[in-house]
C-alpha cells in the first residue's frame, strides 16, 4: 500500500513539471499551452519563480516619544447606606447597598460589590445593589470601581453590618396560665 502511494506521488510530481509552449495566432493573441502547436516555441522557466517581498524595517519608537496614557480620574467613594455596624432586621434577608462617588464614573468603568471577600452578582454601572436571601450574621461589604480590564480604580472602606432574621427553629413560648384557686 505504501509503495503504491509512493509511486503515485512520483508519477504526479513528474506530470506537474510539464513543458510550456507559446504561440501567436492570426489575430495577434498570445497563447500558452502544455501541448505543442504548429509554430509554437518552448518557454524556458526560471528555476526560482517564488515571489520575494522585501519587508520594511521595523523602527522602534523611543519611550519618550510615545503618547502618555490617559490619567485615571481620582474617585472618592463611600458606602452611604447601611451605616457602619448597623443591625438590619429582614426575615427575607434583603439588604440594599448604596454608594456615593465623586466624580461620576467614566463610561468604561463599572461598580462591583464584594461581600465577605467574594464578588456578589455582576458588575454594573450604578452604585446601588439590592441583595436578597442573605444569610443572617455579620457581613463585610466593599464596593470597587473597575476598569474594562478588571483593574481596581477605586474602592470604599470595608463596611460591617449585622443581618437579623427570625428562625423557624426558635422554641415557641408558652404563655403562663393563671392559677385557678379551688
Amino acid at each position: 500500500m505504501r509503495v503504491g502511494l509512493a509511486l503515485l506521488l512520483l508519477l504526479v510530481a513528474t506530470l506537474a513539471h510539464a513543458t510550456v509552449y507559446k504561440w501567436v495566432d492570426e489575430e495577434g493573441k498570445v497563447h500558452f499551452s502544455d501541448e505543442p502547436v504548429k509554430n509554437a516555441e518552448v518557454v524556458e522557466l526560471k528555476e526560482n519563480t517564488q515571489n520575494n517581498i522585501k519587508l520594511p524595517e521595523v523602527t522602534v519608537i523611543p519611550s519618550y516619544l510615545k503618547a502618555p496614557e490617559a490619567a485615571q480620574p481620582s474617585y472618592k467613594m463611600s458606602i452611604a447606606s447601611p451605616s457602619e455596624q448597623e443591625s438590619i432586621r429582614s426575615n427575607d434577608g434583603n439588604i440594599t447597598i448604596i454608594t456615593n462617588i465623586t466624580p461620576k464614573i467614566a463610561d468604561a468603568h463599572q461598580f462591583a460589590l464584594y461581600m465577605d471577600g467574594n464578588q456578589i452578582g455582576n458588575k454594573q454601572t450604578i452604585g446601588i445593589f439590592k441583595l436578597s436571601n442573605i444569610d443572617r450574621g455579620e457581613h463585610r461589604f466593599v464596593v470597587k470601581v473597575l476598569d474594562q480590564n478588571g483593574k481596581r480604580i477605586a474602592s470604599t472602606p470595608v463596611r460591617t453590618i449585622f443581618l437579623h432574621r427570625t428562625s423557624i427553629n426558635a422554641p415557641t413560648r408558652i404563655k403562663p396560665q393563671p392559677r385557678v384557686n379551688e
